[in-house]
C-alpha cells in the first residue's frame, strides 16, 4: 500500500474537525520585532556616541601633547631659535597680579627669633664657634647655614672697613645661596615634568603656579625658563653692598631693605630725600631672607632686566657658568646713575674677591647649629 502524503491544508481540515485549531506564535514574532528594535537602537546609540565622544578624545590628546617628551623638545628648539634673532615675544608680558604673594606669605610668617637683633659681637662669636670664616669658604666653598633674620644694629659702629665688610658678606652669603638652591630646585622639577611624556594633576598645578609667580602670561614655557633662573652671588652681594653701604643704611637696619626695591603701595620707608610730591616708598620687610626672595624675583620678572636675563641664557645655552662681571652690564637700569652703577658693582666684586663665592655651596643644616642661632 503507498503511503499517502498530505497536504498542511488537509492537515488543518482534519484538526479543525476535531475541534482543534492551529494559532500562529504571534508571540515570537512580536519578540523577535522588539529583540531586532532594541539591536537597532542600541547601534544607532553607539554610532552617535563615536562621533560626539571623537572630538573631545582629540582634544584631551592635544592637551596631554602639551606636557609630554615632544613638546619639551620643540620647546627648547624654539627658546634656542628666539634666543639667536631676539624675538620680541621672547619673556614679553607680565601678570602682576601673584607676582609677590608667595614671598608676602613667606615674610609674614611667624618666626622664632622675630624680636630677636643679635649684637654684632655675638655674631662674630657664633661665626667663630661654629668655624665659618670667609678665608675657609674660599679655600673649600662651604658655607655654614647659618641664617639671620636682622642685621645687627652695631655694623654701624665697626671703624675697620675690611672688618665690617667680613661681617656683612658672612651674613647675606648663606641666604642668597639658600635662594639661589630654592630656585635651582624649582628648575630642576621643571625640566623634569617637560621631559615626562605624561604628568600628574600635581605636577600641572604646580606648573600653574609658578606660571602665576613669575608673572609669565600664556603659560608661555620658553619665558618661564628664561625667568626661573639663578642670580650670581658676587652680584647679588655687590648690589646689596651698594645698596645698604655694608649694611649701615636706614632701609636695612629699620627694614632689612638689602636691595633697596621701590614700592608704590603698602607698607615701605620714605627716602629722606625724596620730593615732596613723590609717592614711592622703599620696600620693608620683616626678615632679611624676604628682602633676597623679592630682589631675585624683581630681576627674573621686571622688564628692566629683560637684557640681563637673555644674557643668562645664552650662557647657560652655551654652557657657560654665570659671569656677574658679563650679567652687571645689564643692570644699568637698576640705579638712576646708569652705567656708572654698574662700573661700581663690577669694582666692589673685584676688590672683594666676590667671585670665590660664586661656585660656594650652603653645608645641610643642623638641630645643634639652629640651637646655637
Amino acid at each position: 500500500m503507498r503511503n499517502k502524503e498530505f497536504s498542511l491544508l488537509e492537515i488543518k481540515r482534519f484538526l479543525k474537525k476535531k475541534g482543534l485549531i492551529i494559532r500562529k506564535n504571534i508571540y515570537k514574532k512580536k519578540s523577535i520585532t522588539l529583540n531586532t528594535l532594541s539591536k537597532t537602537f542600541l547601534s544607532s546609540l553607539i554610532i552617535i556616541s563615536f562621533f560626539f565622544v571623537l572630538p573631545l578624545a582629540i582634544d584631551l590628546t592635544n592637551k596631554k601633547i602639551l606636557f609630554s617628551k615632544n613638546y619639551e623638545n620643540t620647546s627648547k628648539n624654539n627658546l634656542n631659535k628666539l634666543l639667536e634673532n631676539q624675538d620680541p615675544k621672547l619673556d614679553d608680558g607680565l601678570d602682576k597680579k601673584s607676582l609677590f604673594e608667595d614671598i608676602f606669605t613667606f615674610d609674614q610668617q611667624p618666626k622664632d627669633k622675630d624680636s630677636v637683633r643679635l649684637s654684632a659681637s655675638t655674631i662674630e662669636e657664633l661665626f667663630k664657634s661654629t668655624n665659618y670664616n670667609l678665608e675657609d669658604v674660599r679655600k673649600n666653598k662651604l658655607v655654614k647655614p647659618i641664617s639671620l633674620t636682622l642685621l645687627p644694629a652695631e655694623i654701624t659702629k665697626i671703624e675697620n672697613a675690611k672688618k665690617r665688610k667680613e661681617l656683612f658678606i658672612q651674613i647675606i652669603l648663606p641666604l642668597v645661596i639658600e635662594e639661589n638652591n630654592n630656585i635651582k630646585s624649582d628648575r630642576n622639577k621643571l625640566f623634569t615634568i617637560l621631559n615626562k611624556s605624561k604628568n600628574t594633576k600635581a605636577e600641572q598645578n604646580w606648573l600653574n603656579s609658578k606660571f602665576k609667580q613669575y608673572g609669565v602670561v600664556n603659560k608661555d614655557l620658553s619665558t618661564l625658563k628664561i625667568r626661573m633662573d639663578e642670580v650670581p652671588v658676587s652680584m647679588a652681594i655687590a648690589q646689596a653692598a651698594k645698596e645698604t653701604g655694608w649694611g649701615t643704611s636706614r632701609f636695612a637696619q629699620e627694614g632689612n631693605a638689602l636691595f633697596g626695591q621701590w614700592t608704590w603701595s603698602g607698607d615701605g620707608i620714605k627716602p629722606s630725600d625724596a620730593d615732596n610730591d613723590s609717592t614711592h616708598k622703599v620696600m620693608r620687610f620683616n626678615v632679611l631672607q624676604a628682602s633676597v626672595k623679592a630682589y631675585q624675583r624683581n630681576l627674573n620678572t621686571h622688564s628692566s632686566y629683560r637684557d640681563f636675563r637673555s644674557a643668562r641664557a645664552e650662557l647657560r645655552d652655551n654652557g657657560e657658568e654665570l659671569d656677574s662681571i658679563i650679567l652687571s652690564e645689564h643692570l644699568d637700569e637698576y640705579a638712576e646713575t646708569g652705567k656708572e652703577y654698574v662700573k661700581i658693582l663690577q669694582q666692589i666684586i673685584r676688590q672683594n674677591k666676590l667671585t670665590d663665592f660664586d661656585d660656594a655651596k650652603l653645608m645641610p643644616s643642623s638641630i645643634e647649629l639652629n640651637s646655637l642661632i
